[in-house]
C-alpha cells in the first residue's frame, strides 16, 4: 500500500503540475509535495499503536492479574470474564498496530529518499534525475516478491528435528529472503543508480544497501538473544523469579537497560559506514564537494527495509499462535494440545519482539533521514545554509531538554494509561465472580462483552492526552521561538530549536523504546520458560513473581515501546510538514 499510494501520488502530481516542463516545477522538487502522505501515515498510526496498546495490554493486565493470581485459574480460561477482550486484543495491538507501524517506517523511509535524492540529483547536475527519486519505489516492489518466495520457502520437509522448533524454520524463510534481497538490492542500484558522471557509485550504493540489509539481520539476532529463552539472559531472569519477585523485577529492569548497548552500536556503524561509502561513490557539486553522504544513509534504510514484508509476517505469528492457545483452552482440550500451543506462543512472543527490535532500527534509520530532509528544506525555504545545529546556544540546548522530555513524559502517560484501564478491567472481573459464584463451577456464563466495552472505550479515552502532547508539543516550540527568534534577531531560532528537539527525542526514544520492548519480551518469556516445567513449573512461586514481571513488563512492550517508535517518526514528519512555519 506505501508503494503503491506514493506512485499514484507521484504520477498525479507529475502529470497535474506539467513537471519539467517550462516555468514548471522540476522533477527534483516533486517529492517535498508527499510529504503529507507521510505525516498521515504517522498519524494514522501513532494512534493505532497507542490505542492498540492500550486496548490489548489493559484487558491483558486485567486478566492475568484476577484470573492466574487471584483466582489460579489458567491463562485464557472461559471462566475468565476479560478472556475474549484479551484475546481481541492480541489482533488490535499486534496485527493492526505493527501493519501500521512498519507502514509508516516505509512510507516515511520512501518519501525522504526520494526527497535527498532529488537534491543531491540537482546538485550534482545529472541530466536525468529519476533514477534516484523512483529508486526507493523500485527496492520496496522487489520487497513483495522476495518476502513472498522466503514466505513460500518455509515448508522443510527434511529435517525432522527443524521442524520441532518452529523458530528455525522461520529463521530458515528469513535468510532465504535475506539473501534474494541481496540479489535484487544490487540490481536495482546498477539499473537505477548508474550515472556517466561516476560510474562506480551504483556499486557504493550497492554496499550501502548491504550495509543495511546485515543491519537489519543483526538487530533480529540480537533482539532474539535477549528474549528467547533459549538463550542466557531471559534463563537468568527466570531463576531470579525463585527469589521472589522483587528480584524478577530488578533482573528484568537491568537485563533491558543492557540490551541497549550492543543495538545502539550497531546503529552507530551503520550511520557511518553508509554516510562514508556514499561520500566516496565519486558524485561531487559543482565545486567538487561530495554529497553522496546522506544518500548513502538512504540507501542504508532502504536496504534494512527491504525484507519488511517478511518481517511483518513474523511479526502475525504471534498473536495467530496466542490466539491458537486461546481457543484450545477455551474448547477445553488435552493438556498435550496446550503444550504444543504453548510452544508456538512462546515462539511468538520471540518473533514479536524481533520484529519490534527491527522496527526500533528501522525507526532510527529512518528519522535520521527525516532529519536531513528537514534540515534540506528549511535550507530551500529560507534560501540560506542550514546544515549545523550548535547545542552550545542555549536557546538550542533547551530545545533539546525538552525532546528528551517529550520521550519520557509520553512514555509515562502510556503506561499510566494502560494501568488505570486494566484497573477498570480488574474490577469489573472481581465484580463477576463475586456476583456470580457459579462462573468457577461452569453454573454461569461470565459477561465477556462488558470486559470488550470498557478496554474499547477506555483505550480511546486514554490515547488522547498522550496523542496530542505528541501532535501539538514540536509546533508549539517551533513557533513560540521562531517569534522570540524574530525579536531578538534570529531568524532561523525556531527551525534550529525545533531540529535540536527532534534530534535529542530521536536519541532518547530509540534508546526508550529498546529498553521498554526487550524487558517486557524477557518478562512474559520467563514466564513461558517456568511454565514449560522449570523453577517449579505453573502454579510455583517462581511462576507466580514471573507472573508479576510479565505484568510489569506489558505495558513496556505492547504500549509505551512500540508507540515510542512511532513517535520518534511521527516528530520528524510534523517537522517536515510544518517547516515553513518555523521560519
Amino acid at each position: 500500500m506505501a508503494v503503491i499510494g506514493i506512485a499514484i501520488l507521484y504520477a498525479i502530481f507529475y502529470v497535474w503540475l506539467g513537471v519539467d516542463s517550462p516555468g514548471a516545477m522540476k522533477v527534483t522538487d516533486l517529492p517535498l509535495l508527499l510529504v503529507g502522505y507521510g505525516f498521515g501515515a504517522s498519524f494514522v498510526a501513532l494512534f493505532a499503536q497507542l490505542g492498540g496498546g492500550i486496548y490489548t495490554k489493559a484487558a491483558d493486565v486485567g486478566a492475568d492479574l484476577v484470573g492466574k493470581v487471584e483466582q489460579g485459574i489458567p491463562e485464557d480460561d472461559p471462566r475468565n470474564p476479560a478472556v475474549i477482550a484479551d484475546l481481541v486484543g492480541d489482533n488490535v495491538g499486534d496485527c493492526a498496530a505493527r501493519g501500521a507501524d512498519l507502514f509508516e517506517s516505509i512510507a516515511a523511509e520512501i518519501i525522504s529518499a526520494m526527497i535527498l535524492g532529488g537534491t543531491m540529483a540537482q546538485r550534482c547536475k545529472i541530466e536525468d534525475p529519476s533514477g534516484f527519486i523512483l529508486f526507493p519505489l523500485v527496492v520496496h516492489s522487489f520487497d513483495l516478491v522476495i518476502s513472498s518466495v522466503g514466505i513460500f520457502s518455509i515448508r522443510n520437509k527434511g529435517d525432522l528435528g527443524a521442524i520441532e522448533d518452529p523458530m528455525s524454520i522461520l529463521q530458515k524463510g528469513y535468510s532465504v529472503t535475506i539473501i534474494l534481497a541481496v540479489l535484487t538490492f544490487g540490481l536495482s542500484t546498477r539499473w537505477m543508480l548508474y550515472t556517466e558522471q561516476a560510474p562506480s557509485a551504483w556499486l557504493n550504493f550497492a554496499l550501502c544497501g548491504l550495509v543495511g540489509i546485515m543491519t537489519a539481520y543483526i538487530f533480529v539476532w540480537i533482539t532474539k538473544y535477549y528474549t528467547d529463552y533459549k538463550h542466557e539472559p531471559v534463563r537468568t531472569l527466570a531463576l531470579s523469579s525463585s527469589t521472589g519477585h522483587g528480584t524478577n523485577i530488578i533482573a528484568g529492569v537491568s537485563l533491558g537497560l543492557e540490551s541497549t548497548a550492543l543495538p545502539v552500536l550497531v546503529i552507530s556503524v551503520a550511520i557511518v559506514s553508509a554516510y562514508w561509502l556514499g561520500h566516496t561513490s565519486g558524485l561531487v557539486d559543482e565545486s567538487g564537494t561530495p554529497t553522496g553522504g546522506l544518500f548513502g544513509t538512504a540507501v542504508a534504510t532502504m536496504g534494512m527495509l527491504s525484507t519488511a514484508a517478511y518481517v511483518l509476517t513474523m511479526d502475525m505469528f504471534g498473536p495467530i499462535a496466542d490466539n491458537a492457545g486461546g481457543i484450545v483452552e477455551m474448547s477445553q482440550q488435552p493438556e498435550s494440545v496446550r503444550e504444543i500451543t504453548d510452544v508456538l506462543d512462546a515462539v511468538g512472543n520471540t518473533t514479536k519482539a524481533t520484529t519490534k527490535g527491527f522496527a526500533i532500527g528501522s525507526a532510527a534509520l529512518a528519522s535520521f533521514l527525516l532529519f536531513s530532509a528537514y534540515m534540506d528544506e528549511v535550507a530551500t525555504f529560507a534560501n540560506v545554509p542550514f546544515n549545523q545545529v550548535d547545542i552550545a546556544i542555549p536557546e538550542v540546548f533547551v530545545g533539546g531538554l525538552l525532546g528528551s522530555m517529550l520521550i519520557y513524559l509520553f512514555s509515562a502517560w502510556a503506561c499510566s494509561a494502560v494501568g488505570r484501564t486494566a484497573q477498570e478491567v480488574v474490577n469489573e472481573v472481581r465484580r463477576q465472580f463475586i456476583e456470580r459464584p457459579g462462573i468457577m463451577d461452569y453454573k454461569e456464563k461470565p459477561d465477556y462483552g462488558r470486559c470488550v466495552s470498557i478496554v474499547a472505550s477506555a483505550s480511546l479515552r486514554e490515547m488522547i492526552k498522550p496523542g496530542a502532547l505528541a501532535i501539538i508539543s514540536p509546533i508549539v516550540v517551533g513557533f513560540v521561538f521562531r517569534v522570540l527568534g524574530y525579536y531578538t534577531g534570529h531568524p532561523l531560532l525556531g527551525a534550529k530549536v525545533v531540529a535540536a528537539m527532534l534530534m535529542f527525542a530521536t536519541v532518547s526514544g530509540i534508546l526508550m523504546a529498546l529498553f521498554l520492548n526487550t524487558a517486557g519480551g524477557a518478562w512474559d518469556n520467563a514466564k513461558k520458560y517456568i511454565e514449560t516445567g522449570a523453577l517449579g513449573g505453573k502454579g510455583s512461586d517462581s511462576h507466580k513473581a514471573a507472573v508479576t514481571g510479565d505484568t510489569v513488563g506489558d505495558p513496556f512492550k505492547d504500549t509505551a515501546g512500540p508507540s515510542l517508535h512511532v513517535l520518534i517518526k511521527m516528530l520528524a514528519t510534523i517537522t517536515l510538514v510544518m517547516a515553513p512555519i518555523f521560519l
